[in-house]
């Protein structure tokens, strides 16, 4: 499972004309799924987002989490974080997980950061989406359980 986070002012997400989901400060988190994940990565990437420290404290540090602020996210499915551009000038997506088991963990994740605290809205998975943001740093960090879960 990979998580690309923007550290936003505010987000969200436009689909056929209309606002399906914002979000204030907080995160707006990109979302692929990866053929073999599980729920074991979803809690695991739910309790490491609620919990990182990215957000500037009193002396200007990033020392405090999404839950220290009461910030929000906006969960944006993505499987293109999926694509595998190695060969060729057309990326495949042949890694990223089968759409009906990616939406049943997609939104499992979402449950699991919710159940951690968080404020969430997410987009329509599967949708064609239109995604604004106020990017605040900026701070984009990339999130990968096959990494960070070893």
């Amino acid at each position: 499972m990979r998580a690309v986070l923007q550290r936003v002012t505010s987000a969200n997400v436009e689909i056929n004309g209309s606002i399906k989901g914002k979000c204030g400060q907080g995160f707006l988190v990109l979302l692929g799924i990866k053929q073999g994940d599980t729920e074991k990565e979803a809690d695991f990437l739910a309790g490491k987002i609620a919990n990182l420290r990215v957000f500037s404290d009193e002396n200007d540090k990033m020392n405090l989490s999404l839950l220290d602020i009461k910030g929000q996210a906006l969960v944006i499915s993505n499987f293109t974080l999926y694509a595998d551009c190695s060969h060729g000038r057309r990326p495949n997506f042949l890694n990223a997980e089968k759409p009906d088991k990616a939406n049943t963990l997609y939104e499992y994740f979402c449950r699991k950061l919710f159940e951690q605290g968080v404020s969430i809205e997410k987009g329509e998975f599967g949708a064609d989406m239109k995604v604004s943001l106020l990017n605040d740093g900026p701070v984009t960090i990339i999130l990968d359980t096959e990494e960070i879960m070893k």
